[in-house]
């Protein structure tokens, strides 16, 4: 029988019998011995002294435990209590006197808060009994009569209660509580949001706000959200801190206010950037509202710092699966998963392929392959690099580095997952192993890694990546189960396979070490630590083998170390000696950016979504101040523009609310709403021509505005009173007579101008009221002399005038000299002459006049203010113009001209 048989008979003996041999008690047996419990049951044996005391036994044995188990409670301590004789003179006198400064610091807090007032609104109570409060005269002090105000009922008499008919005082009870329903009451008075905190000391306030968040943690627990939001809220108002943002962040999550959650997260990262409640809660809205590249970020930001939380990791799952269920029907599902802990360019560049080694140098069978395939073996190639990386950069003591590194079957817990160039049923043994190493089922997982590598060699596929992958999880099952042998021969299997390989080294040095092979051990943690010099473990190994080497082999003991093997450049990973390349920066860079403006979008939305809540319930200056912060981070935004001239409006602040629509109109040029809300500030600003043709804009793009027509019909009003009081003088003009001018032509000025004081007075114009004097230009040069022109016409109705300063000037220019001066009157002046004068002496000039003067500045402006009669003799021109027969144009032609004048 083998010694491992005898051994398990023995122990089994002894547990039977509950005592330990004294035989056992011995470096040979505990050496060999790989059962855990009995060691355990050793080591308690060893330290109680019962068989004597062995301290460098009960060390050796304590060695050989964590070896098989770093977590074992057995080599858990207890520690004594210090006492005075632990510290010396300077350190104890330390320790007493914080000890006096924090007794003097409560006494002088519980004074304090005695002499603080009660915070609560409450009515008039009497004092509390033995305190030393005072009641005032005024006040009425409550005595017997107050709780005595009702009388007692007389107790009855035994002969009433033998007339006492129960069965029906309980059938009207049942009536009673069948006919009325139950009343909720609904009259409870509304939790303030703020408390007001004027006039006390911050530790008073901290004091105040602490009441409160326990007061919301209470209705948390009773499941009564909505009060639970209430006093987080008021605790906030009182003294800000991340814990009730975070409190009250869960509970919004719980009513479904996702936005109002997102903003209370954002907040809690801003004051704690590594708040991992804050991060998962974050995670739950982002899933919630569909960010789920987002949820997946935080969730994973989780899980590097705790790798175990059950509810990330369930979160994660959950995401990752939605993520996949939405992808297109003809995308390989393989696309979606990036490697992004390697920091080498390649691996970001390309995705990487099971033949890649640790370091990163590309495979060569790319070329033979389809794209389908390349993306299918995306997977596990990041499985194992990115284990190759956490192996490496896993800054952990030896015992969880043994345990990391050993986890290549803890990569992914997904079955079915593609594995290479594993056939289907090779690639689910493969992941059932990985399943059961995650779940702590070490020889069920060496089954099924088992099974994998007897049907790979069977089937003779060449895939010496995938083998190696399968060796080296076989043999992490081994180390985990305490066979070092099996373990190492696996582990030099797999490097045969793939040279330079991390993991297969860390698990065969593991391996030497546990059998105390420390010269072999040394050679592979140093060979690790050329390939990647990050490795604390190793560097740790190789500290505590160094110092067992010397006391082994003396000082001589480099000479009997086996060679170590040169690691090529190529195999070798984080060289301290290499910047990191350009296209690496940029990426982190850009990784960097993303997070950047992931973060601004957030908070952006929630921003947003604040100031549309505010709005909805009027508080407009805080609806205002949320816009305006969201224009910070976002400035070419065009709705916030609007929301934010809307809030402008509602406080009549109309010059800003118009310079935020001119803003989203740079931004969108056919934004009805800016058009609109602008038109709605120039009214607030009388300005009633430019919001009249603001009006027409929005009405253009969608005619159905119906509050759009009527602010129209309203401003047109208020157009035609404000044109008329500015027709109607206050007061006559004076005409300034031109006396500079010599000879005949200062009569003629005189009389145009009407000169008051100079000698050709009322009585000259009367002598010399000739055509020639009140003769136009022959044609004006200028558009104030074809306005004097033409006001002087229409001041005396002289159509005939008028029609004779329309043939002096070109129809191009009409529109020049009409300037932006145009207005109803003068339009429909304008028309009466082409009509009663120059339609029947030269049609075309009138088409030719008609076809420019549309083109003048607010023309429309003007054609909405004409009164029907001026709108009639429009029409009538246009009939008598359809008319004529000549070349120049036809019927249709007018027809089209008219259509924009009628």
């Amino acid at each position: 029988m083998s010694a491992e048989v005898v051994s398990s008979l023995l122990n089994e003996e002894v547990r039977g019998h509950g005592k330990i041999p004294v035989e056992h008690l011995d470096y040979d047996f505990i050496r060999k011995c790989s059962d855990l419990k009995y060691l355990e049951q050793i080591v308690r044996v060893l330290r109680s002294g019962e068989e004597g005391l062995y301290p460098h036994l009960t060390e050796f044995c304590e060695k050989r435990i964590e070896t098989l188990d770093p977590k074992s409670r057995a080599l858990r301590k207890d520690n004594l209590p210090a006492t005075a004789a632990n510290f010396s003179a300077e350190e104890w006198s330390h320790i007493t006197n914080e000890l006096k400064m924090w007794e003097r610091d409560i006494k002088t807090s519980e004074v304090e808060l005695k002499q603080m007032p009660a915070l609560v609104d409450v009515e008039k109570v009497p004092p509390v009994r033995t305190s030393n409060v005072s009641v005032p005269l005024t006040q009425k002090i409550f005595g017997k009569a107050d709780y005595t105000s009702k009388r007692t009922p007389l107790p009855r008499d035994y002969g009433e209660w033998d007339k006492f008919d129960v069965e029906k005082e309980c059938s009207k009870i049942e009536k009673k509580e069948g006919s009325y329903p139950t009343i909720v009451n609904q009259t409870l008075p509304k939790i303030k949001q703020t408390v007001d905190t004027k006039g006390l000391t911050d530790k008073e306030r901290a004091i105040l706000a602490n009441r409160e968040k326990e007061k919301g943690n209470e209705a948390f627990k009773a499941k009564d959200f909505e009060e639970a939001v209430a006093y987080y809220t008021r605790s906030l108002s009182i003294m800000p801190s991340a814990a009730v943002y975070n409190n009250r962040a869960q509970a919004e999550i719980k009513l479904e206010h996702w936005h109002s959650a997102l903003g209370d997260c954002e907040k809690v990262l801003n004051l704690e950037p590594a708040n991992l409640k804050a991060l998962l809660r974050r995670a739950t809205v982002q899933k919630q509202l569909g960010n789920l590249q987002m949820a997946s970020e935080d969730l994973k930001s989780v899980l590097q710092v705790e790798p175990k939380n059950g509810a990330a990791q369930k979160l994660l799952q959950e995401v990752e699966k939605t993520m996949t269920d939405v992808l297109p029907v003809g995308q390989s599902k393989g696309r979606t998963i990036l490697i992004q802990e390697v920091e080498d360019d390649e691996e970001i560049a390309a995705p990487a392929e099971p033949s890649q080694s640790v370091g990163g140098e590309s495979g060569h069978r790319w070329s033979k392959r389809g794209s389908s395939e390349k993306y299918k073996v995306q997977e596990p190639a990041k499985k194992e690099v990115a284990n190759g990386s956490q192996a490496a950069g896993s800054g952990t003591a030896s015992d969880q580095s043994s345990e990391r590194n050993a986890g290549d079957g803890g990569d992914d817990g997904r079955l079915d997952a593609p594995c290479g160039a594993l056939p289907p049923h090779l690639a689910r043994l493969k992941n059932q192993g990985n399943q059961l190493f995650k779940n702590g089922q070490f020889g069920d997982a060496l089954q099924k890694y088992s099974e994998a590598i007897t049907g790979f060699i069977d089937a003779g596929i060449d895939s010496p990546e995938d083998l190696s992958i399968l060796y080296s999880n076989r043999a992490a099952c081994f180390l985990k189960d305490g066979n070092s042998a099996d373990c190492i021969q696996d582990c030099t299997r797999a490097l045969e396979l793939r040279p330079f390989s991390l993991k297969p080294l860390l698990r065969r040095a593991m391996a030497y070490e546990s059998l105390e092979r420390y010269r072999k051990a040394y050679v592979d943690y140093k060979t690790v630590l050329q390939i990647d010099i990050g490795v604390q473990s190793a560097h740790d190994s190789v500290n505590r083998i160094t110092k067992l080497l010397i006391e082994q082999d003396g000082p001589e003991w480099r000479e009997k170390l086996p060679e170590i093997p040169l690691v090529p450049l190529s195999a070798q990973q984080h060289r301290k000696e290499e910047p990191p390349s350009a296209e690496l920066a940029q990426a982190r860079a850009a990784r960097a950016a993303q997070e950047t403006a992931r973060r601004a979008e957030a908070r952006f939305t929630s921003l947003k979504q604040e100031g549309n809540d505010c709005v909805k319930n009027g508080r407009f200056q805080e609806a205002l101040e949320k816009y305006s912060e969201c224009l910070k981070l976002k400035p070419d935004e065009c709705a916030i523009y609007t929301n934010r001239a809307l809030c402008y409006l509602k406080l009549d602040l109309f010059q800003e609310a118009k310079q935020d629509c001119d803003s989203a109109l740079q931004l969108e040029p056919s934004n009805k709403k800016a058009f609109y809300r602008r038109a709605l500030a120039l009214k607030g600003l009388k300005d009633y021509l430019a919001c009249s043709a603001d009006l027409q804009e929005v009405l253009q793009l969608d005619p159905n505005v119906q509050e759009a027509e009527r602010e129209l019909e309203e401003v047109t009003v208020l157009l035609r009173e404000s044109l008329a009081a500015a027709a109607s003088p206050g007061k006559a003009r004076k005409n300034i007579p031109i006396t500079e001018v010599e000879g005949d032509e200062e009569t003629d000025v005189a009389v145009r101008t009407g000169g008051e004081g100079g000698e050709e007075g009322p009585h000259a114009v009367g002598n010399h009221c000739g055509s020639e004097e009140l003769s136009t230009p022959t044609q004006p040069t200028n558009a104030y002399e074809f306005g004097q022109a033409l006001n002087a016409a229409r001041s005396r109705s002289d159509t005939a005038t008028c029609a004779e300063l329309l043939q002096s000037i070109t129809p191009e220019t009409l529109p020049q000299y009409m300037s932006n001066k145009l207005d109803g009157h003068t339009i429909h002046f304008l028309m009466q002459a082409l009509d009663e004068h120059l339609i029947e002496k030269d049609p075309c000039l009138v088409y030719k006049h008609l076809d420019h003067l549309h083109t003048t500045e607010r023309f429309s402006v003007v054609l909405m203010l004409l009164d029907k009669n001026e709108r009639r003799q429009m029409t009538q021109l246009f009939e008598h113009l359809s008319a004529v027969e000549t070349e120049e144009f036809t019927a249709n032609d007018v027809q089209n001209l008219a259509n924009k004048y009628i």
